[in-house]
């Protein structure tokens, strides 16, 4: 599989993606009213990065559960750097959940390091809260 970017025609796809992999996941609009480079590998994860004034965000990432660990976020998350890269931006950010120690190890292993914290940012029912652990990455350095 590859990664390309999603059109107006995707967004479909990009919310049933999202929604298979978060609850609640972002409708077809409210993913398209992010104005985002979206970037999709069909039937497998998104990733959607906006870059404004030098600086990149990266505002979700969704892999399908049963495809996790294969390889399909490492490969948007580099799509979605170089998509930054030539839009102009010199850093890239991302919250990620302090539970998800898959997502840490990726961002870590790309050279992300934690630059702050959101408390009880995240809701897990039941469960309170966790918190989102804000990551930052130079994209003039190679990790």
């Amino acid at each position: 599989m590859s990664v390309r970017r999603a059109g107006p025609s995707d967004m479909a796809a990009l919310a049933a993606l999202h929604a298979a992999a978060f609850s609640p996941g972002w409708s077809a609009d409210e993913i398209a009213a992010l104005d985002a480079v979206a970037l999709i590998e069909d039937g497998a994860g998104l990733i959607l990065v906006r870059t404004i004034a030098g600086e990149a965000e990266i505002l979700t990432v969704g892999v399908r559960a049963e495809l996790r660990g294969a390889g399909v976020g490492r490969r948007l998350l580099e799509a979605a750097l170089e998509s930054a890269r030539a839009d102009g931006a010199e850093s890239v950010f991302l919250e990620v959940a302090e539970d998800n120690p898959n997502a840490r190890r990726l961002y870590a292993g790309r050279g992300f390091e934690e630059v702050g914290r959101r408390p009880a940012y995240y809701p897990r029912p039941g469960a309170g809260a966790v918190d989102a652990l804000v990551l930052r990455r130079a994209l003039n350095t190679t990790p």
